[in-house]
């Protein structure tokens, strides 16, 4: 008993809320999080059709010009939602990138575009054989697969907010 309560009785800090009042209400009025909203699904849907072309190009040896365009189609469309979400957040939390509510997914973020510009790299400077190659496309894939989760459960994780802080209000969702 340090503070002279006994422990269950001490109360931890209530963590920061994911939003703000104030950055609620940027984040609702900005179309930064409609284009979000829009190119996440978009982005995931490009994921699985190249995870398809990868996987069978894996399987039997066929496709890998198909498997190597998805790939690159799915990194373009990855800068394309970096970039609009580096705006999002300099909209709603005044800085480009690393505020604090999604500092962690920001970092993975730059993990899953090291690995999918390396893959560039090597697609055009033929630095590494189409198998290899290939790998290194499931490795970026597997990092995006994390960073994709940590954002669905920001997502998660601001919906309860709003739910409580309706409930706390005095409003029903």
């Amino acid at each position: 008993m340090i503070s002279g309560q006994p422990p269950h009785s001490r109360r931890a800090a209530a963590p920061r809320p994911l939003y703000t009042e104030a950055e609620r209400v940027r984040r609702d009025g900005t179309v930064w999080t409609l284009v979000q909203g829009i190119l996440a699904p978009v982005q995931f849907l490009i994921f699985l059709v190249s995870l398809g072309l990868v996987l069978r190009y894996l399987a039997t040896g066929a496709g890998y010009e198909a498997a190597t365009l998805s790939v690159v189609v799915k990194t373009a469309a990855l800068y394309l939602i970096m970039i609009t979400g580096a705006i999002w957040e300099k909209v709603v939390f005044g800085q480009y990138l690393f505020a604090p509510a999604f500092f962690w997914e920001d970092v993975f973020s730059f993990a899953v575009i090291a690995l999918h510009s390396l893959y560039l790299y090597a697609l055009f400077a033929d630095a590494l054989a189409p198998g290899q190659l290939i790998l290194l496309a499931l490795a970026a894939y597997a990092t995006y697969v994390v960073n994709a989760g940590q954002f669905l459960w920001k997502l998660r994780m601001a919906r309860l907010q709003a739910e409580r802080t309706g409930r706390a209000q005095g409003v029903t969702a």
